[in-house]
Protein backbone atom coordinates (compact mmCIF):
# COMPACT_ATOMS: atom_id res chain seq x y z
CA UNK A 1 0.00 0.00 0.00
CA UNK A 2 1.05 3.47 -1.04
CA UNK A 3 1.02 5.61 2.26
CA UNK A 4 -0.71 8.95 1.76
CA UNK A 5 1.36 12.03 2.54
CA UNK A 6 -0.06 15.54 4.13
CA UNK A 7 2.34 18.42 3.24
CA UNK A 8 0.97 20.37 5.93
CA UNK A 9 1.98 17.58 8.39
CA UNK A 10 5.53 17.73 7.66
CA UNK A 11 5.28 21.21 8.12
CA UNK A 12 3.79 21.64 11.23
CA UNK A 13 4.91 18.93 13.19
CA UNK A 14 7.78 19.83 14.44
CA UNK A 15 6.17 23.35 15.60
CA UNK A 16 3.72 20.94 17.41
CA UNK A 17 6.57 19.22 18.94
CA UNK A 18 7.51 22.15 20.80
CA UNK A 19 4.21 23.20 22.71
CA UNK A 20 4.17 19.53 23.70
CA UNK A 21 7.33 19.35 25.45
CA UNK A 22 6.31 22.56 27.05
CA UNK A 23 2.88 21.10 27.68
CA UNK A 24 3.26 17.01 28.48
CA UNK A 25 5.02 15.84 32.01
CA UNK A 26 6.34 12.96 32.97
CA UNK A 27 3.78 11.54 35.05
CA UNK A 28 0.99 11.92 31.71
CA UNK A 29 0.92 8.22 31.01
CA UNK A 30 -1.96 7.99 28.51
CA UNK A 31 -2.41 10.19 24.92
CA UNK A 32 -5.56 9.98 22.76
CA UNK A 33 -5.38 11.01 19.17
CA UNK A 34 -8.67 12.30 17.44
CA UNK A 35 -8.17 11.96 13.73
CA UNK A 36 -4.70 10.89 13.18
CA UNK A 37 -5.31 11.16 9.61
CA UNK A 38 -2.36 10.31 7.43
CA UNK A 39 -0.62 8.82 10.85
CA UNK A 40 2.65 11.39 10.33
CA UNK A 41 2.38 12.98 13.74
CA UNK A 42 1.71 10.34 15.51
CA UNK A 43 5.16 8.43 13.96
CA UNK A 44 7.13 11.38 14.24
CA UNK A 45 6.33 12.94 17.82
CA UNK A 46 5.29 9.57 19.73
CA UNK A 47 8.92 8.71 19.99
CA UNK A 48 9.81 11.93 21.91
CA UNK A 49 7.56 10.55 24.71
CA UNK A 50 8.58 6.84 24.84
CA UNK A 51 6.85 6.24 28.26
CA UNK A 52 3.77 7.58 27.21
CA UNK A 53 1.07 5.80 25.40
CA UNK A 54 -0.24 7.20 22.05
CA UNK A 55 -3.34 5.92 20.83
CA UNK A 56 -4.35 7.51 17.13
CA UNK A 57 -7.83 7.33 15.52
CA UNK A 58 -9.84 7.56 12.68
CA UNK A 59 -13.07 7.45 10.66
CA UNK A 60 -13.27 4.21 8.93
CA UNK A 61 -12.58 4.87 5.44
CA UNK A 62 -9.03 6.41 6.45
CA UNK A 63 -8.15 3.43 8.60
CA UNK A 64 -6.43 1.06 6.71
CA UNK A 65 -3.77 3.18 6.06
CA UNK A 66 -3.39 4.94 9.03
CA UNK A 67 -2.86 1.12 10.45
CA UNK A 68 -0.37 0.37 7.98
CA UNK A 69 1.48 3.72 8.51
CA UNK A 70 1.74 2.85 12.34
CA UNK A 71 2.61 -0.68 11.70
CA UNK A 72 5.18 -0.10 9.44
CA UNK A 73 7.05 3.39 10.91
CA UNK A 74 5.28 3.69 14.63
CA UNK A 75 7.20 3.44 17.56
CA UNK A 76 6.87 0.61 20.59
CA UNK A 77 4.24 3.44 22.46
CA UNK A 78 1.86 3.36 19.98
CA UNK A 79 -1.05 1.28 19.85
CA UNK A 80 -3.28 0.23 17.09
CA UNK A 81 -5.54 2.72 15.41
CA UNK A 82 -9.14 2.10 15.98
CA UNK A 83 -12.33 4.21 14.61
CA UNK A 84 -13.33 6.29 16.00
CA UNK A 85 -16.46 9.02 14.18
CA UNK A 86 -16.91 11.83 16.42
CA UNK A 87 -21.57 11.87 17.01
CA UNK A 88 -21.39 8.10 16.26
CA UNK A 89 -18.81 6.67 18.64
CA UNK A 90 -18.33 6.88 22.23
CA UNK A 91 -14.83 7.78 23.17
CA UNK A 92 -13.22 4.85 25.23
CA UNK A 93 -14.17 4.49 28.84
CA UNK A 94 -10.74 4.41 29.74
CA UNK A 95 -9.26 7.70 30.73
CA UNK A 96 -6.53 9.45 29.72
CA UNK A 97 -4.11 12.12 30.18
CA UNK A 98 -4.09 14.35 27.30
CA UNK A 99 -6.43 14.19 24.27
CA UNK A 100 -4.82 15.98 20.91
CA UNK A 101 -6.60 16.62 18.38
CA UNK A 102 -4.99 18.06 14.68
CA UNK A 103 -6.83 19.46 12.41
CA UNK A 104 -9.71 18.56 12.39
CA UNK A 105 -12.51 21.53 13.79
CA UNK A 106 -12.53 22.95 10.53
CA UNK A 107 -13.61 19.47 9.12
CA UNK A 108 -16.14 18.59 11.50
CA UNK A 109 -19.42 20.24 11.81
CA UNK A 110 -19.97 22.78 14.61
CA UNK A 111 -22.28 20.56 16.11
CA UNK A 112 -19.97 17.31 15.93
CA UNK A 113 -17.16 20.05 17.49
CA UNK A 114 -19.55 20.68 20.80
CA UNK A 115 -19.85 16.85 20.80
CA UNK A 116 -16.11 16.00 20.94
CA UNK A 117 -15.97 18.91 23.96
CA UNK A 118 -18.61 17.14 25.66
CA UNK A 119 -17.44 13.71 25.48
CA UNK A 120 -13.86 15.11 26.51
CA UNK A 121 -15.11 16.57 29.50
CA UNK A 122 -16.44 13.26 30.68
CA UNK A 123 -12.98 11.15 29.74
CA UNK A 124 -10.21 13.47 31.46
CA UNK A 125 -9.94 13.71 35.66
CA UNK A 126 -8.80 17.05 36.76
CA UNK A 127 -6.02 18.56 35.37
CA UNK A 128 -6.32 16.47 32.05
CA UNK A 129 -5.07 18.43 29.14
CA UNK A 130 -6.76 19.28 25.49
CA UNK A 131 -4.73 20.00 22.75
CA UNK A 132 -6.48 21.79 19.74
CA UNK A 133 -4.40 22.52 16.41
CA UNK A 134 -6.15 24.34 13.35
CA UNK A 135 -6.99 27.91 12.03
CA UNK A 136 -9.67 29.95 14.01
CA UNK A 137 -11.43 33.64 13.58
CA UNK A 138 -10.83 36.00 16.19
CA UNK A 139 -13.48 38.72 16.84
CA UNK A 140 -15.37 37.60 14.05
CA UNK A 141 -12.25 37.95 11.13
CA UNK A 142 -9.99 35.85 9.46
CA UNK A 143 -6.77 36.00 10.70
CA UNK A 144 -5.28 36.45 6.99
CA UNK A 145 -6.35 36.14 3.55
CA UNK A 146 -5.19 32.52 3.03
CA UNK A 147 -7.50 31.25 5.79
CA UNK A 148 -10.33 33.04 4.10
CA UNK A 149 -10.11 31.31 0.63
CA UNK A 150 -9.03 27.83 3.07
CA UNK A 151 -12.83 28.57 4.47
CA UNK A 152 -14.63 29.11 1.15
CA UNK A 153 -12.94 25.91 -0.19
CA UNK A 154 -14.23 23.69 2.98
CA UNK A 155 -17.95 25.07 2.74
CA UNK A 156 -17.72 24.34 -1.17
CA UNK A 157 -17.25 20.92 -0.10
CA UNK A 158 -19.25 20.95 3.24
CA UNK A 159 -21.20 23.84 4.12
CA UNK A 160 -21.25 22.07 7.89
CA UNK A 161 -17.59 22.56 7.42
CA UNK A 162 -15.41 25.79 7.87
CA UNK A 163 -12.99 27.78 10.24
CA UNK A 164 -14.99 28.10 13.83
CA UNK A 165 -14.74 31.11 16.38
CA UNK A 166 -11.72 30.95 19.16
CA UNK A 167 -14.75 32.54 20.89
CA UNK A 168 -17.49 30.03 20.67
CA UNK A 169 -14.52 27.19 21.17
CA UNK A 170 -13.86 28.85 24.60
CA UNK A 171 -17.63 29.36 25.43
CA UNK A 172 -18.07 25.71 24.41
CA UNK A 173 -15.24 24.32 26.93
CA UNK A 174 -15.60 26.56 29.56
CA UNK A 175 -19.28 25.13 30.02
CA UNK A 176 -17.72 21.58 29.95
CA UNK A 177 -16.13 22.58 32.53
CA UNK A 178 -12.26 23.68 30.96
CA UNK A 179 -9.93 26.67 31.52
CA UNK A 180 -7.86 28.03 28.77
CA UNK A 181 -4.56 27.90 29.82
CA UNK A 182 -2.71 29.07 27.01
CA UNK A 183 -3.33 29.99 23.01
CA UNK A 184 -0.66 29.53 21.12
CA UNK A 185 0.77 31.03 17.73
CA UNK A 186 1.80 28.39 14.88
CA UNK A 187 2.91 28.76 11.74
CA UNK A 188 0.54 29.00 8.45
CA UNK A 189 -1.86 31.38 10.56
CA UNK A 190 -2.42 28.31 12.80
CA UNK A 191 -3.26 28.03 16.60
CA UNK A 192 -3.01 25.68 19.47
CA UNK A 193 -5.23 25.79 22.37
CA UNK A 194 -4.65 24.70 24.81
CA UNK A 195 -7.02 23.68 27.80
CA UNK A 196 -7.10 21.82 31.18
CA UNK A 197 -10.02 20.04 32.94
CA UNK A 198 -11.07 21.97 35.93
CA UNK A 199 -12.30 19.96 39.31
CA UNK A 200 -15.57 17.81 38.47
CA UNK A 201 -18.78 20.04 39.47
CA UNK A 202 -21.08 18.20 38.08
CA UNK A 203 -23.07 20.63 36.60
CA UNK A 204 -23.14 20.39 32.38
Amino acid sequence: MELPHSPSAERNKEPILEVLKKVIRAEDQRLLEVGSGTGQHAVYLAPFFPKMEWQPTEVSENLPALKARIKEEGSPNIKTPYRMKVGEDDFPIRSYDVILTINTFHIMSWKECKTFIKLISGRLQEGGKVLIYGPFNYNGKFTAPTNEEFDKTLREANPQSGIRAFEDVISAMFKNEFELVKDYEMPANNRLLYFRRLKFTGKR
